[in-house]
């Protein structure tokens, strides 16, 4: 597994990272979100050994990674797509680094194919877009076998059909029980691919938790209605301590009620129900009321969500 532990970082007068700790499971796909400025990639760096902190330790399975002989047999990353130089091949990249680190040149083709770029192998890297390049880094981070990998942003880049092979790559490694942990600006994208999530604001942690736990906690849950006797159902559920909200295609949002009392409410009262269905948050919309206060570059026409009181 992974452990931060009060990992805190600045450069200069900058603080990074502020007594950062949380914890990355085997067998799960943990996102790592947080706004610009947040503190992913300096964490992501200091777990990796590229940067060293001011405090704290980051661990693998209980070694850093400096302690590593053989690192990419134990840990895969992407940080940086483009990392690459432009002169040199595909396969003549992983096959180096598979040299390096004592890989059998017999996982170069393979890996190829399994990204989609066996095609392309022998063109030089400088020719690629950045999704192609995406796909190599990828293929590198899976070269050792780790069982433990790292991705800063690894969709950027990627057309539709590559981020949704992304997706399942990433769920079948967990599920084989390797420890992943993905950051990413992509919230549609991480609601459909992590099942855990680590949320940092200006260096500290705001929340580590399952994703339907995390989009939950961030907004309350309404309640969407829908009858051909709205009028008389909304008064009904205002007398019981409902609130309603008319919405544009007719139906009625309701909050500060349970489902199962507007329906008995709507039963009693004889009106018949075309819809009833709860209606919770998105991920986007729960990391946007629990990170507002941490948003450090805002452009000048947004407005704070408030954050739901905690």
């Amino acid at each position: 597994m992974i452990e931060v532990s009060d990992i805190t970082k600045r450069y200069g007068e900058a603080l990074a990272v502020d007594s950062l700790s949380f914890t990355v499971q085997p067998g799960h796909v943990t996102g790592f979100l947080g706004p610009n400025g947040a503190g992913k990639s300096t964490t992501l760096r200091v777990i990796l050994g590229l940067d060293r902190p001011d405090r704290g330790d980051a661990t693998l399975d209980g070694r850093r990674f400096s302690t590593l002989i053989r690192p990419l047999h134990q840990v895969g990353a992407l940080l940086d797509a483009t990392a690459v130089h432009p002169g040199r091949s595909a396969d003549a990249h992983l096959g180096s680094l598979a040299r390096a680190n004592g890989i059998s040149l017999s996982r170069v083709p393979d890996l190829l194919e399994q990204v989609g770029l066996e095609k392309v192998a022998r063109r030089r890297v400088g020719g690629y877009s950045l999704g192609m390049k995406q796909r190599l880094g990828i293929a590198a981070a899976l070269l050792g076998d780790p069982a433990v990998l790292l991705f800063d942003e690894p969709v950027n880049g990627l057309d539709p059909e590559g981020v949704r092979w992304l997706r399942e790559l990433l769920q079948s490694l967990a599920a084989e029980g390797r420890t992943i942990l993905v950051s990413s600006h992509l919230l549609s994208e991480m609601a459909q691919t992590a099942d855990r999530l680590v949320v940092i604001g200006r260096g500290r942690l705001i929340a580590d938790t399952t994703t339907s736990e995390f989009i939950a906690s961030g907004s309350a849950s309404r309640i969407v209605v829908r009858s051909p006797y709205a009028g008389e159902l909304a008064r009904v559920l205002i007398d019981d301590g409902g609130g309603i909200e008319a919405l544009d295609d007719g139906a009625l949002a309701v909050t500060g009620l349970p489902i199962d009392r507007v329906g008995h409410l709507a039963a009693a009262a004889g009106l018949e129900l075309h819809e009833l269905r709860g209606d919770h948050a998105s991920l986007e919309e729960a990391f946007m009321q629990l990170t507002a206060d941490a948003v450090e570059y805002r452009t000048p026409h947004e407005e704070p969500v408030p954050a739901k009181e905690r």
